[in-house]
């Protein structure tokens, strides 16, 4: 089959001369996304897209499986609840509240404010007494999220829109006539290449302009820093902390609101300069609990006074688990002998176990629906002897489950709410050996019955940033094993599933660990069988996206097909754009000598090599993305594009007015389908 000829792209002849050593960049005039040159090359590879896109698979299939739908953890305020549910034929989910008599009313439905569904909601916080609704949205998905409150009762807006409040907390004081949170320097006040950067935690006082807003906390620290704040439900204690960046790190402090004005709290270091990572919760009790990695990389619970927070005072309640990772606690203390209920992760599968309030000592586990992933442990705000928590694995669309610890059982509260005939599938979890012999675990989804010899397969991983990959419904997943394929998704290092050892395994200088645990997972499913080089495809999307095109340039003939979406792929330059500048505290920086030898180590973009017979590759871009700049995917695109020798294709799919992020389920679907149709093709299924 002949290949349509690539457009035409110019090679520059840059290079930049970085310690002492040459990097070439042939393509950096595609950095330029209004150029007209880049525009026109754009053009010329949605031309060639469509041409070589073919029919459509997998779409009316991964449709279908998203017609499920999706139910979020109920957050309870005042007697209201608080909770999202997206039904079958909704684009987005919508946000409702249920009145204490069980009335239930939609709050916020994306697609009534904007009937295009490129309107996102980014973020919600009602205030302490469920009267008041912060909310954030974003259009296009560029993620810069306007904030709005709203009455609740009456439905209107009371307040907004207040702009530059991308990733800010919302901590209400009670009474909701104020909230501290987080917001960027107006552009005007900062260079004009720091204009993502620069934020601080602002006290504002609803009803009056921002203008009148006070500044408490931020000012001469750290442009990348990103900013926690909380208030304890009683209105007394307020925590503010601090992490340059993405680093897995905080710093710490506490203010006590009746011993200093809220508009100038006086705060008390808890920790400071301390690689570690620790929030607080302010029990009803009077106690202060203290999650943290510190001295535990798996994550502790330590108990301690408010008023002298500082690590040396710090109890051990919950200690680290040998082989799980913490994740979060609840309390229900509505009961002669007040518990904590624990959620782990052991090797990526979820559990909640039962501990005496005041001891620690272990007293029992909550029944779970499986083998999965369970999120966000909820409780009342003022009490009680009931949690709430999202459950989901392979084949369970999400649900909310309810526990009652005055019976120690587990019912289903709420499921998602769209009736779907998922496909029978056979998954395990297989240990294997990475190159430095060590043990890595990978979740393999495959047709249920018996395996029969080597199947078209994906191996998806991550491996960054401490995020963990754990069992979870997936549309796509489904439609591909249904078809005959076997997903595999590798619980690589850099990620979060074996704690924060594992995480920095995988980060800075080791980060050639992630890529070899990847080939590992590649050469395990081939040496058992599972799959051939012929029929092997590998995907990633952001930090992924970078793993699967180092894998491309490092064993071009290990991998069938790439998909790589909205990856990072030049490490010299990727400080320069997006949020690029956060990252460095997990990749490293070009500009310094040692951290630019690593990034230049395996940078894809600087290792494609001329006449190698490349993968097929299909690269998926979204022009709104503010976070990983396209820029990225088009030069590595080009730079594929010229070297490869193989007449599998290299072809790039370009989305307009969408992000990084939340998307329409009609865009999810298409993109999936897409990818899967892409995937099929080059691998055999």
């Amino acid at each position: 089959m002949t290949r349509e000829p690539y457009p035409s792209a110019r090679r520059e002849n840059i290079t930049d001369i970085l310690h002492d050593t040459p990097v070439p960049d042939p393509y950096r005039w595609l950095e330029d996304p209004d150029g007209p040159e880049t525009k026109g090359w754009l053009l010329a590879q949605a031309e060639l897209y469509a041409k070589e896109r073919g029919p459509q698979r997998f779409k009316s299939r991964v449709a279908e499986l998203l017609r499920s739908g999706s139910v979020g953890v109920p957050a309870w305020r005042g007697g209201r609840s608080f909770f999202s549910r997206r039904t079958p034929d909704q684009e987005h989910a919508v946000y409702y509240v249920v009145e204490p008599d069980g009335t239930e009313r939609a709050l916020i439905d994306p697609m009534a404010i904007d009937p295009s569904g490129v309107t996102t909601l980014d973020a919600v916080q009602p205030d302490k007494e469920g009267r008041l609704l912060a909310y954030q949205i974003s259009v296009g998905g560029d993620e810069e999220s306007v904030l709005y409150v709203m009455d609740v009762t009456t439905g209107e807006r009371v307040e907004g829109p207040i702009d530059r409040c991308r990733y800010s907390p919302i901590a209400w004081m009670p009474g909701g006539e104020a909230f501290y949170y987080v917001r960027r320097l107006p552009s005007t006040e900062v260079p004009e290449n720091e204009t993502q950067f620069h934020r601080r935690v602002y006290l504002h006082r609803v009803g009056t302009s921002t203008e009148d807003d006070v500044m408490i906390f931020g000012e001469g620290l750290k442009m990348t820093n990103y900013y926690g704040v909380s208030v304890s439900r009683d209105g007394r204690w307020l925590q503010v902390s601090a992490s340059e960046g993405t680093a897995p790190r905080n710093d710490l402090w506490v203010a006590d609101l009746t011993a200093s004005p809220i508009h100038r709290p006086e705060l008390k270091v808890v920790q400071e300069g301390v690689d570690a990572q620790t929030g607080l919760v302010f029990g009803r009790d009077g106690r202060l609990y203290v999650h943290t990695d510190r001295d535990a990389s798996r994550g502790r619970v330590c108990v301690t006074d408010p008023a002298t927070p500082g690590f040396e005072t710090w109890r051990d309640l919950i200690p680290q688990d040998p082989e799980a990772v913490l994740s979060d606690f609840a309390i229900l203390d509505d009961l002669e002998r007040p518990v904590m209920l624990v959620g782990w992760t052991r090797h990526a599968i979820s559990e909640i176990t039962v501990h005496d309030l005041e001891t620690g000592e272990r007293v029992g586990e909550v029944p779970t629906p499986g083998l999965g992933t369970i999120g966000g442990i909820s409780e009342r705000p003022e009490g009680g002897h009931e949690a709430w928590f999202g459950y989901t694995d392979n084949t369970t669309p999400p649900t909310i489950q309810r526990y009652d610890a005055r019976t120690g059982e587990t019912t289903l509260w709420a499921a998602s709410p769209g009736a779907v005939e998922v496909p029978e599938v056979r998954t395990e979890q297989v240990v294997y050996q990475s190159h430095d012999g060590t043990d890595v675990r990978m979740l393999i989804i495959a047709p249920a019955g018996e395996a029969s010899g080597p199947r078209p397969t994906i191996l998806y991983g991550y491996g960054g940033f401490g995020l963990s990959m754990t069992p979870g419904y997936s549309a796509s997943i489904l439609a591909w094993v249904e078809a005959g394929g076997v997903y595999a998704i590798a619980n690589l290092r850099g990620g979060g599933e074996e704690g924060e050892d594992w995480h920095r395994a995988g980060m800075l200088a080791n980060k050639q660990n992630v890529f070899d645990d990847f080939h590992a997972a590649a050469e395990h499913l081939i040496a058992t069988g599972v799959t051939t080089p012929q029929q092997l495809g590998i995907s990633g999307g952001s930090n992924g996206g970078l793993l699967v095109g180092a894998a491309l340039t490092q064993r071009p003939e290990l991998y069938a097909a790439v998909v790589c979406s909205a990856p990072l792929l030049d490490m010299i330059r990727y400080e320069k754009f997006g949020l690029g500048a956060t990252w460095n505290v997990e990749y490293g920086s070009a500009d310094d000598p040692e951290q630019f030898r690593w990034l230049l180590g395996y940078s894809p973009y600087h290792h494609v090599q001329e006449a190698v017979a490349y993968p097929a590759t299909l690269f998926t871009t979204f022009q709104s993305d503010t976070r990983v700049h396209p820029l990225h995917a088009w030069k590595m695109c080009a730079a594929l594009q010229h070297a490869s020798t193989a007449d599998r294709p290299v072809l790039l799919r370009n989305e307009a007015e969408v992000g990084h992020g939340a998307r329409a389920v009609s865009r999810t679907v298409d993109l999936s389908a897409d990818t899967l149709t892409f995937l099929a093709r080059h691998t055999g299924l």
